[in-house]
């Protein structure tokens, strides 16, 4: 048996990275169908788990490849695929199915410009909301954003931990530059790897109900073929996991799936602040546009300009309370994302006119011009 986590420094893809970070988080099943830009994921996960006896299947398409998961997430596995563009368009009933019958996975959306086919071999930053709302009825997702090869694999090992603690379908949300991105990548040794695991039954089969939460909202979840009677549908349902159709079992599931993720979302959200105490303008970014952000931050600082950087690491939940306070002191926010305004919607509701809040936006197929970002922050300092 080979080594699921090969400690060492190396010089790898976003993708690739991704592929290792699955891996060292104990990730044992892959279902997928290659699409560009997120193909080395499937390449290298094909390679891989067969040498530390995991199992990958290439599926006929990835309606099939997102149910493919969830079964083997109830079979006990840490499950993955990854896809981008249309690919997401048709997991997302299936997500939903997730996140009805609270299936810890991760999906990798490897972002591309769209609509449709769109730019299959270049950058795009436009599913970001669809994320967020592209499934059917109401319901709450996590999803992550790496800025880096190196936070490929970091945030792949936290969206692995964040779906078995919180038995909800997670997101990592790349782009195509960093999933295309070759930089220095080191991986840990194993001992220093955080790894979560769901919480096993505590009660024996006959007196357990799969869908009877704690207090944090959260089930306790069997594994199928343990001699736990294990019933898993979409369809509303109740504690034991049979179907509901009333008003009630839909009030009592729907609302506890809402809040188990809204009631701890200061435990779920992350973000990284850089200067922003003292700065009258702050940007807002995420993945591949926080480095051109940066950069920007260096143009100002050498003109006088206090700019600040907030960058999202998780996206979902939205840091709404940072936000509400950094809107009472500061004259702008000015997001930085490609597409034509998502995240900024999101800024915008949460500054509630206490400041300026601006995009700095575009289509798909390229990263922003540093100097156009610094442009539209001069324009308002």
């Amino acid at each position: 048996m080979g080594k699921d986590v090969l400690t060492g420094t190396y010089f790898l893809t976003g993708n690739e990275a991704c592929a290792a970070g699955a891996l060292a988080a104990g990730c044992r099943f892959f279902a997928g169908y290659p699409i560009t830009p997120s193909s080395e994921i499937a390449e290298r996960m094909s390679i891989r788990l067969p040498q530390v006896g995991g199992v990958y299947i290439q599926m006929e398409d990835e309606i099939a490849s997102m149910a493919a998961i969830l079964g083997a997430s109830w079979a006990g596995a840490k499950s993955m695929t990854a896809t981008s563009g249309p690919g997401i368009s048709l997991m997302l009933e299936n997500i939903g199915l997730g996140v009805m019958t609270e299936t810890p996975c991760v999906v990798v959306n490897v972002m591309r410009g769209g609509p449709s086919t769109g730019l299959p071999t270049l950058v795009g930053q436009a599913d970001v909301m669809q994320a967020r709302w592209g499934s059917h009825g109401d319901y709450e997702i996590i999803a992550l954003s790496p800025s880096s090869p190196q936070e490929a694999f970091d945030y792949t090992i936290r969206a692995f931990n964040l779906a078995e603690t919180w038995r909800v379908p997670v997101i990592l949300l790349m782009d195509e530059v960093v999933g295309h991105m070759r930089e220095r990548v080191v991986i840990p040794e194993k001992k220093d790897i955080k790894v979560a695991n769901r919480r096993g039954p505590s009660e024996p089969p006959g007196k357990f109900k799969i869908f009877k939460s704690k207090k944090d909202l959260i089930p306790e979840m069997p594994v199928a073929g343990q001699g736990y009677a294990v019933h898993v549908t979409g369809l509303t349902h109740d504690e034991r996991g049979y179907p509901a159709i009333e008003w009630e079992a839909q009030e009592k599931l729907v609302s506890r799936l809402v809040q188990k993720i809204r009631l701890n979302s200061a435990k779920i959200a992350s973000w990284e602040e850089t200067g922003v105490e003292g700065a009258e303008i702050v940007l807002v970014s995420y993945g591949i546009s926080t480095r051109i952000c940066r950069a920007v931050r260096e143009m100002a600082r050498e003109k006088g300009i206090n700019l600040g950087l907030l960058r999202l690491e998780i996206i979902w939940p939205f840091p709404e309370k940072r936000v509400r306070e950094m809107a009472g002191r500061i004259k702008a926010f000015l997001t930085v994302e490609i597409n034509y305004g998502q995240i900024a919607l999101e800024v915008e509701r949460c500054a509630a006119g206490k400041c300026l809040t601006r995009l700095v936006g575009h289509g798909g197929g390229t990263v922003h011009d540093p100097k156009k970002v610094f442009q539209a922050v001069e324009e308002i300092a």
